[in-house]
């Protein structure tokens, strides 16, 4: 038998398995989160959110090649790289363990067929087993940057093991140098695959060292440690720091044109480096030779970064901190648009600022670099050693997990439990338990009972950590994504971690290493506050890939231990049952209960949300969003598919840096540049960074244009002095006015007729911050200067954050709310106006919809759009208006579609209270039978959530969910009038049972 040849054919065939099931089960189209950003920059090389992935972004472009110019499936393909990427993965990972497994097995020793045979399955149960996870099965069938980082991951810790294998080699140290260029290549996709490095160091060490001790051994991963913080900021930031600054000194001082002094510094480094080269030669010291050549490919690794500065310098549409110099560059490097999470020392959530630390930092003007000044940081009245409860936004989260009392000052101890409790227990251990034991659901959870747990199938083990959980309804019990493995895949990689310990402690202390690092030491660096919006287990799947190794040696734990107890039996039929079973109990299980919910294929919401919304918009418009989900799938669309390319999608969140005004202003596809009125000196970096709203005793309303000329001027007379002799610009008003020229109204605006008499002489609101942004001040500007000619929406999801208080104007029109000067004495601090007519024509005329009631698995994130944004705004809003507009003609339309537009299951109480407004729709306009099916439908969802929240509140006060029990009486209270109207003793009876039934328990 051919080892070596087998060995690579098996990988390969596992590499296949795993890209036939993603090719299957791939999204066909763009996804929720960064997918559609990814999708959109990489097809036009452009530049996305900080840190960048410029060598992730060029192998999509790759891939976007295969569509062949059909601009609609150039999302399946670049999902499908991402299928490939996580394919290979799973190729080196076969590899991996039978890499280990040999040396164990065999060590230096040619084997028998029956060892081969337990080696390469081992190398089967951990690959495929892995392919089938939850979480690396997710990031394997989007474009997402986390399958192209665990393949490099997966091949930097192959071609360690290569080396060690071939260290006694003359030229052995090559495969070090090539493991230096694919961690220099990862830093374009992604930092992870650097927190390999220390359990390199070590592996280097064993192989290497004469004598092994605990001392030797501390010490190499100490200088792994410092490798790591070596590459992390001495390659990827103080290098273009130290750049920066020769720039600075050859523009400024010699007067230079830009980019000569790091022209310079490029060169003196490559000086530096060949002298270095040929100095370690002469002196015949081949450990200096070796640093040498390995930071240098390191380096060339790093310059798929050239991508972002060269685009940067080009108008692209996506244009992510504009890093067309060195310091803006070093700027998105190091991820200054985010707030860094304190690590060793910080403040608690109840800490005050007392003092402000101030840095300097340059901003390229015209000719030169201007020094300014930006906040490095805050100094706090109170701080503790190793802060986890640092978060003033989640004060009353902390509060409520820890049982602390109003004014109670977290110590040390709280800190210790937050960390073990919540971000190892919650924010880790719960995402490997997904992986390894079972999943309860795709609902986020924080802690209840019927939400984001894991759990096992062995049922009373689960009733005891989640008591009342077995007395789930069937549709929980059913659902596609509860998952149950019975612990076997744990068990396998717990078998296999205590073999390779017993067998090999210098390999298990390899393993071990990379399994902290690529788990617990993130939790510790990333130091996550709570309630995080979506879940992160995608950051640990290094962990889950490593645990994956384990599982794979548990086959021959298992063997192992099979041959003393079982000596009977002929190693043959030992070999071959276990590697059956070890199959089944693994990836066989996996598959079988992944499938359901990891099949995106028929999913299509998040492309239909984006079509939906920009087709809501009038030519020409300019929409504001602001988060992930509203802004990024847009952004597909327009950049990719080329659609409705004249609309400006106009993020609130990014509007508050000056490089996105300053794109603003400028065209952009079929899109014409904003009307800013000022110009982008004015708010250029260090400049009006923020405005404080101060009250001047100003009674009644100021102009809108009149406040902007006091912000934006730069007479100290508009100014305001501070107690350290500055010029601040202030915003003495918050109650603001626009005046309104009606005939502009009527003649652009597009506004309903019979509200026209309602357009008022001026808009009037009062600005809910005590802080005026870049974007407040771009949004007053536009207010000033568009005289209505562009509509200008909000995605009605978010229009509340980014209204800057004008909710009372916005009309509801579905997906978006548009800015209207109606004033018919509505509510100040809601959006309450709902263009009815407008609902109508867009959900029946222009909105896209694929039919969801077929789906078995609506997923978490579609579904919470869906109750949260797309029903109530569209369906909900428009048929109340409409019924009470007496137009039951419109609303019998939208109530048919919004029954037809309902998921097969029901998940929550949301849709149940929402359903009731359909109910007494479809009653109204004589819908019976469909009314009478909703009706049953939905006390039955009512009876069975409730009847689960009261089991679980019978043994945990804590555990059941307080809003579905509020949400579901509710629905019961005006379920029962509707039915009341429609005649139907039994429903009537049923419902008045439930109502009774549950207020007699919970009220």
């Amino acid at each position: 038998m051919n080892y070596n040849k087998i060995n690579n054919y098996l990988g390969w065939l596992c590499g296949f398995i795993a890209f036939l099931v993603y090719s299957f089960t791939v999204e066909r189209s763009v996804s929720w989160w960064d997918t559609g950003e990814f999708i959109a920059a990489s097809k036009n090389l452009e530049v996305v959110h900080q840190p960048g992935a410029p060598l992730f972004l060029m192998i999509q472009n790759i891939f976007s090649n295969f569509a062949l110019g059909n601009n609609s499936n150039i999302a399946l393909w670049m999902n499908i790289g991402s299928s490939t990427c996580s394919a290979l993965t799973i190729v080196f990972l076969f590899w991996t363990i039978t890499a280990l497994a040999r040396k164990i097995v065999l060590g230096n020793k040619e084997g028998s067929s029956i060892q081969y045979i337990q080696i390469f399955s081992a190398g089967l149960v951990g690959a495929l087993a892995y392919s089938f996870t939850d979480s690396f099965w997710y990031s394997a069938v989007e474009s997402e940057v986390y399958a192209m980082s665990s393949l490099c991951t997966a091949i930097v810790f192959w071609l360690a093991l290569k080396w060690e294998r071939k260290a006694d080699n003359p030229d052995s140290n090559k495969w070090l140098l090539l493991i230096a260029f694919v961690m220099g290549l990862s830093i374009g996709v992604h930092l992870l695959n650097l927190l390999t490095i220390p359990a390199l160091a070590l592996m280097i060490y064993f192989r290497k060292a004469k004598h092994i001790n605990w001392k030797g051994a501390v010490i190499s991963f100490g200088w792994g440690v410092l490798a790591l913080a070596f590459i992390l900021w001495g390659v990827i930031q103080y290098s273009v720091r130290i750049a920066s600054n020769f720039d600075v000194f050859f523009v400024n001082t010699l007067g230079l044109p830009f980019g000569t002094g790091i022209a310079f510094f490029i060169l003196l480094i490559i000086a530096c480096a060949v002298y270095g080269i040929i100095y370690s030669i002469k002196t015949n010291k081949p450990l200096l030779n070796l640093i040498i050549l390995g930071i240098c490919l390191l380096c060339f690794g790093f310059t798929s970064f050239s991508m972002v500065l060269i685009r940067a310098q080009t108008n692209i549409a996506l244009n992510n901190y504009q890093p067309d110099n060195a310091f803006s560059f070093l700027s998105y490097l190091s991820r200054e648009q985010y707030i860094s999470e304190p690590l060793f020392k910080g403040p608690t959530f109840n800490s005050n600022i007392i003092d402000v630390n101030e840095g300097k930092t340059y901003r390229k003007d015209e000719k030169q670099y201007a020094e300014i000044d930006y906040v490095k940081g805050y100094e706090y009245d109170k701080q503790v050693l190793f802060p986890r409860l640092y978060s003033s936004k989640h004060a009353d989260f902390y509060k409520q997990y820890l049982n602390l009392s109003a004014g109670e000052t977290p110590t040390f101890t709280d800190n210790l439990k937050f960390f073990f409790n919540y971000q190892i227990g919650h924010m880790y251990s719960r995402y490997f338990m997904w992986n390894f034991v079972g999943r309860q659901n795709d609902n986020p959870g924080q802690g209840e009972i019927t939400s984001g747990n894991w759990i096992s199938g062995v049922n009373f083990l689960d009733e005891l950590r989640l008591p009342g959980i077995n007395a789930a309804p069937e549709y929980m019990k059913n659902d596609p994504s509860r998952n149950t493995y019975f612990f076997l895949p744990l068990i396998l990689g717990i078998i296999g971690a205590l073999w390779q310990l017993k067998k090999n402690k210098k390999d298990s202390a390899i393993v071990a290493l990379m399994f902290f690092f690529t788990g617990l030491a993130i939790v510790i660096y990333l130091n996550q506050s709570p309630l995080q919006p979506r879940e992160r287990d995608y950051s640990y799947a290094g962990s889950f890939y490593v645990f994956a190794i384990w599982i794979g040696l548990g086959v021959l734990g298992i063997i192992d231990y099979l041959k003393t107890k079982a000596q009977r039996i002929s190693i043959n039929k030992l070999t071959y049952s276990t590697a059956a079973i070890c199959i089944l109990a693994g990836p066989i299980l996996l598959v079988k209960e992944n499938w359901d919910d990891h099949d995106r294929s028929e999913r299509n919401m998040t492309r239909e949300v984006a079509l939906n919304t920009l087709n809501s918009c009038e030519p020409n418009a300019i929409v504001i969003t602001y988060g992930d989900n509203d802004t990024f799938p847009l952004w597909y669309l327009q950049g990719v598919e080329g659609i409705r390319t004249d609309v400006r999608v106009l993020n609130y969140g990014y509007l508050q840096s000056d490089w996105y005004v300053k794109q603003a202003m400028e065209d952009i596809n079929q899109s014409e540049a904003l009307p800013i009125g000022f110009s982008h000196d004015k708010v250029k970096k260090g400049i009006r960074d923020g405005i404080q709203v101060m009250d001047f005793g100003i009674e009644g309303y100021s102009d809108v244009d009149k406040l902007l000329e006091v912000m934006l001027s730069d007479n100290k007379k508009d100014m305001l002095e501070t107690s350290r002799g500055e010029f601040v610009n202030v915003m003495p008003n918050r109650r603001l006015q626009l005046k309104i020229n009606k005939n502009q109204v009527i003649e652009n605006a597009n506004v309903p007729k019979e509200w026209q008499q309602f357009i008022p002489e001026y808009m009037q609101w009062e600005l809910k911050n005590n802080f005026v942004s870049r974007a407040d001040l771009s949004l007053m500007s536009i207010l000033t200067n568009n005289n209505w000619e562009r509509p200008i929406y909000f995605i009605s999801s978010s229009a509340s954050a980014t209204s800057m208080g004008m909710d009372k104007y916005l009309a509801s029109e579905g997906l978006v709310k548009k800015l209207m000067p109606i004033d018919m004495g509505q509510a100040s601090d809601r959006s309450t106006l709902v263009n009815s007519d407008k609902i109508h024509e867009n959900a029946i005329n222009k909105f896209n919809w694929s039919s969801i009631d077929h789906l078995d698995h609506f997923d978490v994130d579609s579904n919470f759009h869906y109750e949260g944004w797309i029903y109530p705004n569209v369906y909900v809003d428009g048929m109340q208006t409409l019924m009470m507009q007496g137009k039951f003609d419109k609303a019998k339309d939208l109530a048919l579609q919004a029954y037809d537009f309902q998921p097969k299951v029901i998940k929550g109480m949301r849709q149940v209270y929402s359903n009731s407004v359909l109910l007494d729709t479809l009653v109204k306009v004589k819908e019976i039978e469909k009314a009478k099916s909703l009706a049953s439908k939905q006390l039955k969802a009512i009876n069975e959530n409730l009847d689960f929240q009261y089991e679980i509140a019978k043994t945990s006060k804590m555990g059941f969910d307080p809003i579905s029990v509020e949400l579901g009486i509710a629905s019961l209270e005006r379920y029962i009038p509707s039915l009341k109207e429609l005649g139907d003793a039994n429903l009537l009876a049923e419902a008045t049972r439930l109502d009774k039934k549950y207020k007699d328990i919970w009220m």
